[in-house]
């Protein structure tokens, strides 16, 4: 998929010599800054203070976010929501994981479709390493990989009555192995590991033999996003093997691991995809055409441009997407995003849609697994969290509605107000399905 930016100023088409005109997407001034580069600092803080302070009254919370407890590595969500895995230490007596360099870390697996979220423990004979990798199944076991010598050991952990089974799946030679997210099938699981040339792909789990290897795609391949619910398309974000910008492609791991083409918004630009929602074909890109890091969003298959949102833009803060809403057919633009918003303060969430074009910052409940949440499609997020007073829970937040400022082409002699549609007025067109990059964002004709 070719697309063109669209940043502040008018932006050429790449490849296409087209010009579009910038989206206006001015942020709502009580909640984000109106301009980076204007607002001075103390302006910005009494902005992020405020946003806060309105979202822990509406919490009935007391105090701002803090920080959320430190895990490593990273808490990991299924693809449906169901379990959860991470590394975890024994708690101290204040409650706290006491994660120091002598913690004896074990699994732990969450169970969250149920109607009150439990932790169970899965502890071994000897504590886990820091650096291993844990990612949960569909069926409530837990992938765990562990580095011994020059060699990456994948098992499966379960509960066994008091105590925890292991499977043993197999080992893989090699020097670095990363898991890729959860697939949404539920039952697989893959890793890459990175060469010098070339990027092997693993299937770990799932298989019929153990560890598979399925393909050694060419460049250093990194990231890691599905664009289906059948775990056939993966997205991976690829250098040349001689350097150069970094392409988000699609590998088919129906088709031998085909890769093609899937993001290519400019030449020289590195384009990484984020997030992707099957569902309504929404994806969340980070791009530095428009000369420097912006997040963005476009739509797979359509004839609209890659967007970059002004509200998405915050000084002295990082903002990731992490959860895009689902079961939003043919709705792109009315799909909520939770964002995690790291700052000074700690890290709070951040609630925007693309027709809405308004970034909402909540306060996170106190001990959040930082950047973890799944959304339901009636638009209800689901934030886990673990403090001193509870070692499993989670937090329901509603997305807040945008207010509509009238909807709709400014007057003669009037500018945007920031809230009209990101696409022309009336019903976008249904575009055609087509095969992943063969789907350009521009350079095609509605039909009559």
């Amino acid at each position: 998929m070719t697309a063109c930016a669209i940043e502040d100023g008018t932006a050429e088409a790449a490849g296409t010599g087209e010009t579009v005109e910038p989206e206006s997407d001015e942020p709502d001034a009580a909640e984000t800054p109106t301009d980076p580069a204007e607002a001075s600092a103390e302006q910005t803080a009494d902005a992020l203070d405020d946003a806060l302070d309105t979202a822990a009254e509406a919490a009935g919370a007391a105090e701002p976010p803090a920080p959320g407890e430190t895990v490593l590595p990273a808490f990991t969500l299924t693809a449906d929501g169901a379990y959860a895995a991470r590394l975890t230490a024994a708690r101290d007596a204040s409650g706290g994981t006491g994660g120091g360099a002598d913690a004896a870390w074990f699994v732990e697996r969450w169970t969250l479709d149920g109607p009150e979220p439990y932790a169970v423990p899965l502890p071994l004979d000897q504590p886990e390493e820091a650096d291993s990798q844990v990612l949960p199944l569909a069926d409530g076991r837990v992938l765990i990989g562990r580095r011994v010598a020059d060699r990456h050991t994948f098992s499966l952990l379960y509960p066994t009555g008091p105590g925890t089974g292991e499977l043993l799946l197999g080992a893989v030679a090699c020097e670095a192995m990363t898991l890729l997210p959860p697939s949404p099938d539920g039952t697989s699981a893959y890793a890459l590991s990175v060469g010098e040339y070339s990027t092997s792909l693993w299937r770990v789990a799932g298989g019929a033999f153990g560890p598979e290897h399925l393909a050694d795609l060419p460049g250093r391949c990194s990231g890691g996003v599905w664009l289906d619910r059948a775990g056939r398309l993966l997205a991976l974000d690829r250098e040349p093997a001689g350097g150069g910008p970094v392409k988000a492609v699609a590998v088919d791991l129906g088709r031998g691991a085909e890769m093609t083409p899937l993001l290519q918004i400019a030449p020289d630009s590195n384009d990484r995809l984020l997030l992707a929602d099957p569902d309504s074909g929404l994806l969340l890109i980070r791009s530095d055409a428009p000369g420097h890091d912006r997040l963005g969003w476009g739509v797979l298959g359509s004839c609209l441009p890659v967007r970059f949102p002004e509200c998405l833009r915050l000084p002295d803060c990082a903002v990731t997407p992490f959860a895009v809403q689902p079961g939003q057919m043919l709705m792109p633009e009315s799909c909520a995003v939770a964002l995690r918003i790291d700052g000074a303060a700690g890290s709070w969430v951040g609630v925007w849609r693309p027709a809405g074009r308004r970034l909402h910052q909540l306060a996170a409940p106190v001990g959040w697994q930082a950047g973890s949440g799944v959304w339901s499609r009636e638009g209800v997020l689901r934030l886990p969290y673990a403090n001193g007073e509870t070692a499993c829970a989670v937090a329901l937040l509603e997305a807040p509605e945008d207010v509509e400022h009238g909807v709709g082409a400014a007057g003669p002699g009037c500018g945007e107000s920031g809230m009209q549609p990101s696409a022309a007025t009336m019903p976008p067109p249904v575009c055609r399905p087509v095969p992943l990059g063969q789907a350009p964002l521009v350079g095609r004709t509605a039909p009559d």
